[in-house]
This record gives C-alpha cells, structure tokens and sequence, in this order.
C-alpha cells in the first residue's frame, strides 16, 4: 500500500486549548489549557476518566468543534471548519445496511468524488490488507463486530489521509477481537506512515500501540503526563504483555489516573 503522503511540520498542534459548552442552565470546561502536538509518523494514544473532553480534542482537530481560547492547526493550517485532509473512525462501525463490505468502503469514494478507477484499486488494497478478503459483498449484519470495525477503518483509509483520528473504536469488542485488531492497526500505520491519534479507555491499548501516551485528568480535561512508549516497533501482544517496560509504564499510567482504571 502506498504510504500517507509526506508531512512537512507538525501534522496536529494544540496550544493552550480550552473548549467550554454553554447551555441556558449551566457553562461546562471540557478541556482546559490543552497543549498537544503530533509530528509526521507518530502514533499518539489519549487516555483518561470518562467525560475528561478526549473525544473533544479530537473534534477541535477535525474542525467539528470551535475551541474557546487557543489555537489549532492541522498538517501546517489553521483549523477553521471541517476538515477534509483526516480520516475518521467512531466507536461504531455506521456502515450502511443495504451496501456490501466493498461498496460501503467505497461511500468515502463517492463523497469525495474520488476517481473511481483508483479508488476500486486502494480499497481491494485495503481489503486484503485488513484481512476482508472474500468477504467483499457481505452485508452488515453478516459480519461480526470487529468485522465491522475493519471496514470502517479501511472506509476511513480509502483517501490515503495523512491524519486518522479513531475515538475508542475498539471499545464494543471483545477482548479477544480487540487484541487481534489493535496488532493489525499497528502494523497497518507501520505500513502507511499515518499519523494517528487514538482516544482510548484502555491503559493497555494505550500502550500498546502508541509511540506515546498523553494522560489526562478528570474534567476540565488537562495533559497530567506525557510518557514516551520505549517498544519494539513489531509488536505482539504476547511479547509485549511480558516485556517489563509495557508493565512498568502500564502501572505508571494506571497510578495517575487512580486504582479504579481500567486496565
């Protein structure tokens, strides 16, 4: 597969954010005073309490949400709107029930108004290489759920974005699939050069698969810690799992964020 095309700068960068909601009863800071930046290539994990503004972070970057204060700027750009140039992967699949699995990754295609020669060429691509092969015209509700999740990814892949952005898409699996789909996603950046941030619950996915973990406080969401993550960069979960580093900096994150994380 052709990796991302080349970034030049800082792919994301967050400084000093701070995103507030107002409502007629009540004013709530999500994130507060937020710096982050990612460069061309990294694999940065979030990883917090629930409701500590992780998902929001991720919305200022694609241009869903309009910071308070601060700045935003992705691939070298000020963020003012929605942004074309990243990919995009939800919790849940949203794959559309009446497509096959070609025909709902190739919806990113038709939005984009992609060549559609090239675009059939990069998602048989993506097919083999998330392991969809002879699944092609397969519907849905005939797929299980990491399946499903495989799907969206390669959806989200199709354009080659530069950035990914994947908000707990794991999450739903269980342990078993998650495992299995976090070494593909692993070796899929290694292959294409995407930077991705993740947002995660889980310490060890976090670990995992980042090159580094940014941990945050409760909400307002803050950057408590930034801990590089010092892994082989073939990982397996079974090697990984018993290297002394991953346990080391797993009880690390899991005594920030307090004894009830999840592991």
């Amino acid at each position: 597969m052709t990796p991302a095309a080349t970034v030049t700068g800082t792919a994301v960068d967050l400084t000093d954010l701070t995103v507030r909601f107002a409502s007629k009863r009540s004013r709530t800071t999500a994130v507060d005073n937020v710096t982050l930046r990612a460069e061309p290539g990294e694999f940065v994990t979030i990883v917090g309490p629930s409701g500590c503004g992780k998902s929001t972070l991720l919305k200022v970057v694609a241009g869903l949400v309009r910071p308070t204060s601060g700045s935003v700027s992705l691939l070298g750009r000020p963020v003012a709107g929605p942004q074309k140039d990243i990919g995009y992967v939800f919790q849940r699949a949203a794959l559309l029930e009446w497509r096959g699995v070609r025909r709902n990754i190739l919806l990113q295609a038709e939005m984009r108004g992609l060549d559609r020669r090239l675009a059939a060429a990069r998602a048989d691509e993506l097919i083999e290489l998330t392991g969809l092969t002879g699944f092609e015209d397969a519907l849905p509700h005939e797929l299980s759920g990491g399946m499903q999740q495989r799907v969206a990814l390669c959806r989200a892949l199709l354009h080659q974005p530069r950035v990914l952005l994947m908000d707990e898409p794991f999450g739903a699996l269980d342990a078993l699939t998650r495992e299995q789909l976090n070494t593909e996603l692993h070796r899929i950046w290694r292959e294409t050069g995407t930077t991705i941030l993740l947002v995660t619950h889980s310490i060890a996915e976090a670990v995992f698969l980042g090159t580094r973990v940014e941990v945050m406080s409760p909400r307002p969401g803050r950057i408590i810690r930034t801990l590089p993550v010092q892994l082989p960069p073939q990982r397996r979960y079974a090697e990984v799992m018993s290297d002394g580093r991953f346990d080391r900096l797993a009880t690390e994150i899991r005594q920030l964020l307090g004894a009830d994380a999840n592991h």
